[in-house]
């Protein structure tokens, strides 16, 4: 009698649109930003750079770290990649704070067309009219999928709209600078990483509110914060190897597929 009136009850609160959202927010939201209340999303972004680096040393210290960028690729070209990922990736962990899962999908929404737009403008390059078909659908459906957690933050919101740009742009020059140089991912990144933290313990200040040293640091919230930033790390390396072998467009439509899984 017990497991039925406790699997009457789950159905209640699965079935109205209220309880599925209590339900989403609770196992698919930010776990470190909502369990574990930690409220510091660029310093988030800082250590899982940080552990990127470390990382990235030991693979070059047992020489498992593939052969650097050609000489040839500009240091302007790197700096400026390193730079965008900072505002692309603390922006975005910025965005999940402030906003619901679904607002923070719909932004990202509006970045294949800023990628189609740009490419455009700066490389002459176009796609044709059935792959805007295409691409009109995927995000149609995104939009379907994610309107309903709609909940609006009028900061949050500038934060999404500010994210849009940077992250369209991270992924046109990864994409350009990987084929172009013909270097690999984790060189790339390897490069660019203390570049990328610099300009992350610039936007802290900004961006984070204080108190990040008050921050209780046990063993369950400091093993959450690691394992996501080494999850981080896995994240930024295949995403690194799709933009290498694919496009800037692929791989933002690739990422829709995490909305689905959501």
């Amino acid at each position: 009698k017990a497991l039925e009136e406790l699997r009457s009850s789950l159905y209640n609160e699965l079935r109205t649109s209220e309880g599925a959202k209590r339900q989403q927010q609770r196992f698919c939201g930010p776990v470190v930003m909502g369990r574990v209340e930690f409220n510091f999303p660029i310093f988030l972004t800082l250590i899982h750079y940080s552990i990127d680096w470390i990382l990235l040393a030991f693979f070059k210290t047992m020489s498992l770290l593939p052969v650097s960028p050609p000489k040839t690729t500009p240091f302007s070209s790197l700096f400026s990649l390193g730079a965008i990922m900072a505002f692309a990736s603390g922006l975005a962990n910025t965005s999940l704070k402030y906003n619901s899962v679904g607002f923070y999908q719909m932004a990202k929404i509006a970045v294949t067309p800023t990628i189609v737009f740009a490419e455009f403008i700066h490389f002459r390059k176009t796609i044709s009219f059935k792959k805007v078909l295409a691409l009109a659908v995927v995000l149609a459906d995104v939009a379907v999928a994610t309107v309903t957690d709609l909940e609006f933050n009028a900061f949050g919101a500038c934060i999404a709209i500010a994210w849009i740009i940077p992250s369209a742009i991270n992924k046109i020059l990864w994409s350009n600078l990987q084929q172009e140089a013909n270097c690999t991912a984790l060189a790339l990144m390897w490069k660019t990483t203390p570049i990328t933290i610099f300009f992350l313990l610039a936007l802290m200040p900004w961006l984070d509110p204080p108190g990040v040293l008050s921050f209780k640091w046990d063993i369950n919230n400091s093993t959450a914060v690691l394992t996501l930033a080494l999850l981080g790390f896995l994240l930024q390396w295949s995403g690194a190897l799709a933009l290498g072998a694919t496009s800037a467009t692929s791989h933002v439509v690739l990422g829709q597929l995490k909305t689905c899984v959501i």
